[in-house]
């Protein structure tokens, strides 16, 4: 019981998380006119590339291995929109190698403002600093979520509940079905931190323009760490420069727990070792970084995520499932509504495995975001239905942008039209995104 008592939101689509897919559902539904709420745990939007620190824009275009390639951008919509504003206000970097494909770092103050700006621009309610606690259930109906505040618990209702939490929040909640990663096992949290005082000029002439080290430095890695020198736990690691000066953005840390266990944030008690892992570890590598990384003698540990970055938990189990095999054949099929040509980047066990798909893009289906039991709800992001491996492609920015923007035109038809999510046709949600410039034909 809660003394404080409740007060009542109503809306049209209520959205819980405040990610990369939950702002891109909040933003395309209230600009149909709908009266949408955003809530948010933390004070500002971003999710996992802005607490998390990930950094970068990754999933925007193809690979290939074609010597001298330029980067083909495959993936516009909301994400391009969303780019688009960054890059105007500086807050995007130009595509930078990443084995066979490009990603972009952004600067995460520009994000977190430029989200503000796009919710506010487009009239949507934001609650920050406020936890989905219960669901409100008519039937088989979410009719609402319960929300934790400081000031006291909101009863927030809704025609379509949107989970765009990243751990299907409001599926478990609500007992719906989901599953999650390979039996319970999930690829492994890193704690991506930022370093200053980087000579990068000296740093790109030593080891190249792509943002994957090379073998040497991955050697020199397992070197030390197998020494005792360094607490290294994983040797292949991926170092971008940013939009600001003498910086790195630093993916490069394997969190597991002080017993050595794959860790799942899930679990409270994972989740708070990951954390404390996660600093000790980026100290680690930073000292090994300025010890024997050219460029890097005068660097120092500029800051760490909000929170420790969380690449996979708990998935909604779908209508549909996007499988493994999708992703590696490039699968098509009509009722798509989202295109991805990210590799499958599989972070389980000591080295992160890539497996490429060249000159070619695969699609999702509209069904791998409608929960197989439950009305009133859709899911966006990384939470969606999909297999172990395809969720270690399907997770990323770019795309997390796309299915916001595809499950907020769902949102739109399902509360004008008075049809349940699982009733619409995902062509009809493909043509939407499609007129609003997601150009997947």
């Amino acid at each position: 019981m809660d003394a404080r008592g409740s007060n009542r939101v109503d809306s049209d689509v209520l959205v819980v998380g405040g990610g990369a897919a939950g702002v891109a559902a909040a933003v395309t539904a209230a600009r149909r006119g709908l009266k949408v709420t955003l809530v948010e745990r933390y004070g500002f939007c971003g999710g996992g590339a802005v607490a998390g620190l990930s950094g970068t824009v990754c999933g925007l275009y193809e690979a290939t291995e074609a010597i001298n390639a330029k980067p083909k951008q495959v993936v516009f919509g909301f994400a391009d929109e969303f780019c688009r504003r960054l890059e105007a206000k500086g807050g995007l970097g130009d595509p930078l190698l990443y084995g066979k494909t490009w990603a972009r770092v952004h600067d995460p103050l520009v994000w977190r403002e430029e989200a503000d700006a796009m919710l506010q621009e487009a009239g949507v309610r934001v609650v920050f600093h406020a936890v989905a606690s219960d669901v409100s259930m008519e039937g088989d109906r979410i009719a609402g979520v319960v929300i934790w505040t400081k000031q006291g618990p909101l009863d927030a209702r809704a025609k379509v509940v949107v989970d765009a939490s990243g751990d299907a929040d409001v599926v478990a909640m609500a007992g719906l079905p989901s599953f999650i990663g390979d039996n319970g096992r999930v690829q492994n949290p890193t704690m991506i931190f930022r370093m200053m005082g980087v000579d990068i000029d000296r740093f790109v002439t030593e080891y190249g323009a792509d943002t994957i080290m090379p073998e040497k430095i991955s050697d020199m890695i397992r070197s030390k760490h197998n020494a005792g020198e360094y607490r290294l736990p994983r040797a292949k690691i991926w170092l971008f420069p940013t939009t600001r000066p003498n910086e790195l953005l630093c993916n490069c840390t394997r969190v597991i727990g002080p017993d050595g266990r794959e860790l799942n944030t899930l679990l409270h008690q994972d989740f708070t070792d990951a954390e404390i892992q996660g600093r000790l570890q980026a100290r680690e590598y930073a000292r090994f970084f300025r010890d024997h990384l050219v460029g890097c003698e005068a660097a120092f540990l500029n800051d760490t995520g909000v929170q420790v970055g969380v690449r996979q938990t708990r998935q909604v189990s779908g209508v549909k499932r996007l499988s493994n095999e999708d992703v590696v054949k490039g699968a098509k099929s009509s009722d798509a509504i989202a295109v991805s040509p990210w590799p499958i980047e599989l972070h389980s066990g000591v080295k992160p495995r890539v497996e490429w798909l060249l000159n070619d893009y695969y699609e999702v289906p509209y069904g791998c975001f409608v929960p197989e039991r439950g009305e009133g709800l859709l899911v966006a992001g990384r939470c969606l239905s999909a297999e172990h491996e395809a969720v270690a492609s399907a997770r990323v920015t770019a795309q997390c942008f796309s299915y916001g923007h595809a499950i907020g035109h769902a949102a739109v038809i399902a509360v004008r039209d008075g049809i349940a999510p699982r009733h619409i046709d995902g062509q009809q949600v493909r043509a939407a995104v499609n007129a609003d410039g997601a150009r997947l034909d």
